[in-house]
């Protein structure tokens, strides 16, 4: 069984906690200790004190009697506890004065001067003339003890009241010293391939500052490499688009040109290699896009137009009713790039036709409150190969052509727009079918009205 807090707060609250109550029950045991040692002092000063007023006044009284060895018991006054008691006794022991309450059973045999202890009480002795008269003091010992107790208990019940407090205060502090490291932990897990700047290093404790700069630093090394690697993906990609598209001519050309069959099968080969590299060009450009470039703009724009445009597009080249268009009356005015939704647009559509079945239409749909979906007829897609469809250069075991990064892409797009990409196979209600959606940002209906006019004019 753990009994050790893993946080460091708990840690910091339960040590610190306990080391207080050790120290506060060591410091109240000592004081408790050093008390009852001044209390046996002043009690002892007091019975000396008693035996040395009463004494002369005894003497007084017992010389001037007129007859000797009589015991004189004072009365009392008026009810009260008696605390101390004394008798005042002759050379020959007998009881010439006592107080009203005391028990001579008690008092031992006068043995001289001085303190004496039996089992019950505490004495002092004293003599006057000449050892003839003798007084002894008693006190007893239960009184000692009960005033010992209630001192105990005076220092020790304020504990049960300030040690709950005491640590109460600890947790509070060492939480609220904590405060900014857990700010700067929520800062840190906040962070990701594409968010990889500086965490603020602001309110931390000193002594993890050095500790922080080197996250910092981690993160810097890891945002250039990042950058490194998107910036060549993208270069590559760049610098052939000029070299395919060279080959690919070349390969028309010699197909056109030849006039063996074999060699023109032999170009269409190399035409239909070539063409597939370029398409991986163009989307490892659009990756690159994706996740390095801004998303989001300064001003808002009715994605509607995009989406049209793109369908157009891709529609040239299919059947009439292949690609069913649904869009809303009013616009959909987003933030969101209109070229990084083009390329969404593009890839989700393109993933449908090149996946969906053949003869059946493949459905986009805008919705007023942004979310843009892609729906395609086929069979079902397996909950474990659905999960692995957003990485990169995975075709979920399809036979059919493509560069397994249409989905990746997109799942970068609505990453960094924080909105995930959803996969659904089957459709909802039907044992087969794919779709795929995102939710676009987008303003609310006042400024979309806004922004209407100005759409259209453009247009």
């Amino acid at each position: 069984m753990r009994l050790r807090p893993r946080s460091l707060r708990g840690r910091l609250g339960l040590s610190l906690g306990l080391a207080l109550t050790l120290l506060w029950i060591a410091a109240a045991s000592i004081t408790a200790v050093v008390v009852r040692h001044e209390l046996d002092e002043v009690f002892d000063a007091t019975l000396e004190e008693t035996a040395q007023r009463i004494l002369p006044l005894a003497v007084v009284d017992i010389v001037g009697r007129e007859d000797e060895g009589v015991t004189q018991r004072l009365a009392a006054i008026r009810s009260h506890e008696e605390f101390y008691t004394y008798i005042v006794r002759d050379a020959q022991g007998r009881i010439l004065l006592q107080s009203h309450a005391a028990d001579p059973a008690a008092f031992p045999a006068y043995d001289g001067p001085g303190f004496r202890d039996t089992a019950t009480h505490r004495f002092y002795n004293d003599d006057a003339l000449k050892g003839t008269v003798r007084i002894s003091v008693a006190e007893p010992l239960a009184h000692r003890k009960a005033v010992s107790r209630q001192i105990q208990m005076a220092l020790g019940l304020p504990l049960l009241v300030v040690i709950p407090a005491a640590l109460l205060a600890i947790v509070l502090a060492v939480g609220g010293s904590l405060a900014a490291i857990g700010r700067f932990s929520d800062r840190l897990t906040a962070r990701n391939a594409r968010d990889l700047a500086p965490v603020p290093v602001r309110g931390l404790p000193s002594e993890l500052l050095p500790l922080a700069g080197t996250l910092n630093a981690l993160l810097d090394r890891l945002r250039a490499a990042f950058e490194a690697e998107r910036s060549f993906a993208a270069n590559v990609a760049h610098e052939l688009r000029t070299p395919l598209a060279g080959a690919i001519a070349q390969a028309q050309r010699i197909g056109t040109e030849s006039g063996e069959d074999a060699v023109r099968a032999r170009a269409g080969e190399i035409e239909a290699t070539l063409k597939r590299l370029a398409r991986v060009c163009e989307r490892l450009l659009q990756l690159a896009r994706a996740e390095g470039g801004p998303l989001r703009l300064d001003r808002a724009a009715d994605l509607r137009p995009v989406a049209r445009i793109v369908a157009e597009d891709i529609g040239r080249t299919l059947p009439p009713d292949r690609l069913r268009l649904s869009l809303p009356d009013r616009p959909v005015v987003s933030d969101l790039d209109p070229d990084a939704f083009a390329i969404l647009c593009r890839n989700l559509v393109e993933n449908a036709l090149r996946h969906g079945a053949a003869s059946a239409p493949v459905a986009v749909t805008l919705a007023e409150d942004g979310t843009f979906a892609v729906a395609n007829a086929g069979s079902a897609v397996p909950a474990a190969t659905l999960g692995r469809l957003t990485a990169r250069f995975e075709r979920g075991g399809s036979a059919t052509d493509g560069s397994g990064l249409g989905l990746a892409i997109v799942a970068a797009i609505a990453e960094r727009i924080g909105s995930p990409l959803v996969l659904r196979s089957p459709l909802p209600g039907q044992d087969a079918g794919f779709e795929a959606s995102v939710r676009l940002p987008v303003q609310s209906g006042g400024q979309a009205a806004q922004r209407a006019p100005q759409v259209s004019d453009r247009r």
